[in-house]
């Protein structure tokens, strides 16, 4: 298969009419060029130039030949311009999934930036439940990049991007709901909505809940993790969530935990990440978890 250096001198020679042109214009030498052009035609078993007195002409088959030739030059260059683009921000596709809880209080604040600073990405959001499910996008390469609370360190690449507090929903009156802060050992015994089997935060906090030796009781479980702190809300009892998951306008009580209570948020990728995706995780890092104001005011302030 001819070289693409080798294409690159047909098309100069073709272009100048001249070898010595040719290897000006490519910043090389005239024996370079006649090499190229040589290994070009021995590939196509027959001559592509004719010397002549005042220079060189192509021949029927370097005519043909020299179309092509330009349309794989043009084609590599691209190749490349395309991915620099991309490199830059400047162009491409970028894949991301994130747990459900996180889509608002990350992710759309970066996304937002992202859609007016490099408005030629074109951007894919997976909003997923399951964190087996999520690392599965990664592990086949349908995501390029996850975002996800604590996942597991030994099959993947992982960044962290934020920290993010763990607090407790409450009905308005409710005992708890008094209180400026909550200890884990106030949930003894409490009615909580806690979450299926299939949403990993329950198993974390069981977990939690475990080592303080403390036994709330669950009374609804949900797979949803924004669900818990409305279901509280509700009045159903108490619910353990992420800040994340409780929106702006909660009609419930926010309280923060004594001592304060976090979990990490990861940027998760198969190996190390190219330079788009390095630059998405760097500004989710710069711009970590959104608060709603209403939401912060309870957490600094109490009733």
């Amino acid at each position: 298969m001819p070289s693409l250096r080798a294409l690159e001198c047909l098309v100069a020679v073709a272009d100048t009419g001249s070898i010595t042109q040719a290897a000006l214009l490519l910043h090389s030498s005239q024996p370079a060029v006649s090499h190229q052009i040589a290994a070009l035609e021995r590939e196509a078993r027959t001559a592509l130039l004719r010397r002549e007195a005042r220079g060189v002409r192509l021949t029927a088959a370097g005519r043909v030949a020299v179309a092509d030739a330009r349309r794989a030059v043009e084609a590599a260059t691209a190749a490349v311009r395309s991915a620099r683009a991309v490199g830059e921000a400047g162009g491409g596709s970028l894949r991301i999934g994130c747990a459900q809880s996180l889509t608002v209080a990350l992710l759309a604040p970066v996304l937002r930036d992202w859609r007016r600073r490099h408005p030629d990405v074109a951007l894919t959001l997976h909003e997923l439940s399951l964190m087996d499910e999520a690392l599965g996008l990664v592990e086949s390469d349908d995501v390029d990049v996850a975002v996800l609370p604590d996942p597991p360190v030994d099959r993947f690449q992982v960044t962290a991007v934020a920290e993010e507090e763990i607090v407790l929903a409450a009905p308005t009156g409710h005992p708890l709901a008094q209180r400026s802060a909550v200890r884990i050992q106030d949930l003894d015994g409490a009615p909580l909505v806690h979450y299926t089997a299939h949403n990993r935060l329950g198993a974390w906090l069981d977990q939690s809940f475990a080592r303080a030796g403390v036994h709330p009781e669950a009374v609804v479980r949900t797979s949803v993790t924004a669900t818990a702190p409305q279901l509280a809300a509700a009045g159903l009892g108490v619910a353990v969530c992420p800040v994340s998951a409780v929106g702006a306008g909660f009609p419930g009580v926010v309280r923060p935990f004594a001592p304060r209570w976090t979990r990490h948020l990861m940027a998760v990728t198969l190996a190390d990440t190219d330079p788009l995706v390095a630059r998405f995780i760097a500004d989710l890092r710069r711009r970590g978890v959104r608060v709603p104001r209403s939401v912060r005011t309870q957490l600094d302030e109490g009733l």
